[in-house]
């Protein structure tokens, strides 16, 4: 690599910060002191990364480059830094005093990045890019299913205008029902024309419905690859389907180096407890920061393990008994939850195989309801444990056991 001007060595170290946006990088160099050097603007290109990182490199070797956005805007100079074997750390934005204090610029905010990169503070260990393949799919999973649900409330609305002979035949099923009969619809041309145009955007409408729930479940079965793959035994702890599953994985960035503890991993997710004591009154609530959508997988966790947990139930029951309301129940568990998915993050466990379950079963002409009377359990908890639904390693011992023995 070579730089674009000519090198000034520095003695001592050196520290690069980057202030990122989609078509341009902001790249700024301290010293150790903590002096500006010099800083210059490069294209968001390989050309452009390459100079970039050569201009760091024409003051010194770099003891440290903090980058802002290492899995937004700042991914693809990110990647190519850490692939030269630079020292990257990803900087958070800078507080709101601050910039009130020093303004905001693009090199205010590379040379803010480089002194965050000096420190500990406002500093974390740069995402790993092995997640991107689960970002990607999760992303368009997600858009698929809003989508859908956009395309569900206009069917709903239009009906609410539709003529009344319309609006009589279609609006008293339930949304499912009422997609698939509008997709099938076969509109006559003979019809008056209002009622007409409005079963043709019905039609138009409910078939998007249903392109978009193959598409969602496509993607789907391709996620759940990916992240079983990535972390087998986060993918079978009770509660974690698919896209929770991705998206806990994607708020630790995919390097156990950025989570510390437990504790530090629910204040991310926004899970952890704030005093709200005031006078007699001792209390905590859940933190209003941190990632909301990792905060909003610890909550559809909660309430699947309320349903259907009875461990969860019990908990659940003593704690109202104690006269905890409904949202000091909620946070307990969020905390709890955040605890157990932080040890799957850090310590990933194999997952023993249940491959070998249904073909053995099939091969002896057993149905599902049979073994589940033999092992004392629902048919469903057997259905769910041969697809690797929901892991429950006594239970697919025992099973195995009686299959070989059966």
């Amino acid at each position: 690599m070579t730089p674009d001007h000519e090198p000034k060595q520095v003695t001592g170290k050196i520290y690069g910060g980057v202030d990122t946006h989609e078509d341009t990088v902001h790249v700024a160099v301290i010293g150790a002191e903590g002096g500006d050097l010099d800083d210059r603007e490069f294209p968001t290109t390989p050309a452009g990364y390459r100079r970039a990182l050569a201009f760091i490199l024409s003051y010194g070797e770099p003891a440290a480059v903090g980058i802002e956005g290492t899995s937004s805007y700042g991914a693809g100079l990110t990647r190519f830094a850490v692939g030269e074997g630079f020292n990257v750390v990803e900087v958070v934005r800078p507080e709101r005093a601050e910039r009130r204090r020093l303004g905001k610029s693009d090199p205010i905010d590379a040379y803010q990045a480089a002194r965050a990169a000096m420190g500990t503070h406002r500093i974390a260990p740069a995402k790993d890019a092995s997640l991107e393949g689960i970002r990607a799919l999760h992303n368009a999973r997600r858009s698929a299913i809003k989508a859908r649900t956009a395309a569900m409330r206009q069917i709903y609305q239009q009906l609410v205008t539709a003529p009344v002979a319309i609006r009589e035949k279609y609006r008293k099923l339930n949304s499912d029902k009422r997609v698939a009969v509008l997709a099938q619809l076969r509109v006559r041309r003979e019809q008056p024309p209002i009622d007409r145009a409005v079963l043709l955007a019905l039609k138009s409408l409910a078939t998007r419905c249903v392109d978009l729930k193959g598409e969602h479940d496509r993607l789907g079965v391709e996620l759940d690859h990916l992240v079983t793959e990535a972390n087998p035994g986060l993918r079978t702890v009770y509660g974690v389907g698919p896209d929770i599953a991705a998206q806990l994985l994607l708020t630790a960035g995919g390097n156990t180096d950025r989570l510390r503890t437990d504790a530090s991993f629910a204040a991310l997710c926004g899970a952890s407890p704030i005093p709200a004591s005031s006078g007699k009154v001792s209390r905590h609530r859940l933190s209003r920061g941190g990632d909301r959508a990792a905060n909003c997988a610890l909550h559809r966790i909660a309430l699947v393990r309320m349903a259907g947990d009875q461990r969860t139930k019990d908990f659940v029951s003593s704690q109202r008994q104690a006269g905890f309301s409904s949202k000091e129940i909620q946070r307990k568990l969020k905390r709890a939850i955040a605890r157990e998915i932080f040890r799957h993050l850090i310590t990933p466990v194999a997952v023993p195989g249940i491959e070998d379950l249904r073909p053995l079963r099939q091969a002896k002409n057993i149905t599902l309801t049979a073994a589940a009377n033999q092992l004392g359990v629902w048919p469903t908890a057997i259905s769910e444990l041969e697809r690797g639904i929901r892991r429950n390693d006594d239970l697919a011992n025992s099973y195995r056991t009686w299959l070989n023995a059966a």
